[in-house]
């Protein structure tokens, strides 16, 4: 079926101004972003297949650059239009936490990891340098890994907060294995960290472990 087909209040574009971004499912916001098809197949079919071929809506967008163009329909123009949403929604949530207290906003700081962090398939170790009102200075990626270990040198981490003047700092990383539990690695690490941020006055607000779709939180949970 053509989308012209379908009743007016029933196609995307219309029904996202008349009842809202909300109201769309995830097929039809793809659509609205695709803006075309390709031979055969309208734009909510082939939104429908690209979500069903990478397993859903966050796998699609956190997917790297170089396996998205092995979707069936996501060329060029459609890819960067994808790359341009996430940027966008990157650059979004930055601002937000630069105006902000970040630990108001957890669980957009979670997010704003995730989509940093998540979707890389090698271990990676990153910063948030926040002021002295606890709002974001900047993030840095600092050292990167293998899969199952990353080297983090505390002399490092503490030269980069000075850098920055940061009061204090988010730790993060990733877990590309799926599973964001802390390791007694990690807890050894951030106990580390603490004792030499410490030493410079930087407190750690937290430690958070990321992967796809989800974070693990060492301040909400206690174990900090």
């Amino acid at each position: 079926m053509n989308l012209q087909e379908l009743p007016p209040d029933t196609r995307p574009r219309e029904k996202i101004l008349t009842r809202g971004p909300s109201a769309l499912s995830d097929t039809e916001l793809l659509a609205l972003l695709l803006r075309t098809g390709i031979a055969g197949r309208n734009v909510l079919q082939l939104a429908q297949d690209m979500l069903l071929a990478s397993g859903g809506l966050a796998n699609l967008l956190l997917t790297p650059p170089a396996n998205q163009r092995a979707i069936k329909g996501l060329g060029p123009a459609k890819q960067s239009e994808l790359l341009a949403v996430m940027e966008l929604a990157k650059r979004a949530m930055a601002q937000r936490l630069s105006t902000r207290e970040v630990m108001q906003s957890a669980a957009s700081v979670q997010l704003y990891l995730q989509l940093h962090l998540a979707h890389k398939s090698h271990e990676v170790f990153a910063m948030l340098f926040l002021d002295s009102q606890h709002r974001l200075v900047c993030m840095e990626t600092l050292f990167r890994g293998t899969l199952s270990q990353t080297s983090v040198y505390p002399r490092e981490v503490v030269l980069r907060a000075l850098h920055h003047h940061s009061a204090a700092v988010v730790l993060a990383h990733n877990h590309p294995s799926g599973s964001v539990h802390p390791s007694p690695a990690d807890l050894h690490l951030t106990q580390s960290l603490k004792t030499a941020l410490n030493m410079v006055d930087v407190r750690v607000l937290d430690h958070v472990i990321v992967g796809p779709g989800q974070a693990f939180s060492m301040a909400e949970q206690g174990v900090l």
